[in-house]
């Protein structure tokens, strides 16, 4: 599988298994990652917590990048400023910029908006365990998790369990579905949204274990949980969720 690179801008999202099909945490709110900045939709109620959040926007004020700083609440916020808001992201990195909560007045409305802006392509990866400890790999500058795109008519398991194969020259036995992250690129000026399915794996055989060099992997290694929340720690921000949601799940993992 190609690997995959940031370009000028990047949005990512994270779903439990549960909800296969779109791309939500739950039914009222949806969490992305622009630039590895965390931005949440959510459906507008009038007893937001707005003390939690340093600027306030309202749907009819224009988002300028000077007021993107610190944690960001968007009021009744409308398609046109999600548009803005990925425009000033393909230019700018926002550094001052913690996170950004989009509440909007119809929230299915705007989560089919965004699934319309991008074509779809599919990918899977998994967590592989062997003992108390995870198989991590080192591509493009980053401690990353080894996965990659479906072939035509692939189903996604069987997806995850060849490109884990593949990337490590490891054996593996597929367990349970973890989550779904989702991110964005630009590809030849047009944007795509790659989903992720990430499976839990259990090492059956790592005597071979090597980094497939021709996708830019340059090492493998296993790590225990501090081992791996260091690590990922200036990694992408979708992959931090996917360690955490996974320890979540294994918190006997967790010491």
């Amino acid at each position: 599988m190609p690997a995959s690179v940031n370009n000028s801008f990047g949005l990512s999202f994270l779903i439990p298994h549960y909800f296969d099909n779109l791309p939500v945490i739950s039914p009222t709110q949806m969490k992305l990652f622009i630039n590895d900045k965390p931005l949440k939709v959510i459906q507008f109620i009038p007893t937001l917590p707005v003390f939690e959040y340093d600027t306030i926007i309202g749907s009819a004020e224009e988002i300028l990048s000077i007021r993107l700083v610190g944690k960001v609440l968007i009021q009744q916020a409308t398609a046109r400023q999600l548009e803005r808001l990925i425009r000033i992201m393909e230019l700018k990195r926002l550094k001052k910029l913690l996170s950004i909560t989009f509440a909007v007045d119809d929230y299915e409305f705007m989560v089919e908006f965004i699934k319309d802006q991008f074509k779809v392509i599919k990918a899977s990866g998994g967590v592989v365990r062997k003992q108390d400890k995870i198989l991590l790999i080192f591509r493009l500058g980053k401690w990353d998790l080894p996965k990659g795109k479906l072939k035509k008519k692939e189903e996604s398991l069987k997806a995850a369990k060849r490109e884990v194969e593949e990337e490590c020259s490891v054996k593996v036995d597929v367990k349970d579905k973890i989550c779904s992250t989702w991110h964005t690129y630009v590809r030849k000026n047009k944007r795509i949204l790659k989903r992720t399915d990430w499976y839990e794996m259990n090492c059956l055989d790592d005597s071979n274990m090597q980094p497939q060099l021709a996708e830019f992997i340059e090492d493998l290694k296993w790590m225990n949980y501090k081992e791996v929340m260091k690590s990922v720690k200036d990694s992408y921000a979708s992959i931090q969720e996917v360690a955490s949601e996974y320890y979540r799940l294994h918190s006997d993992l967790i010491r």
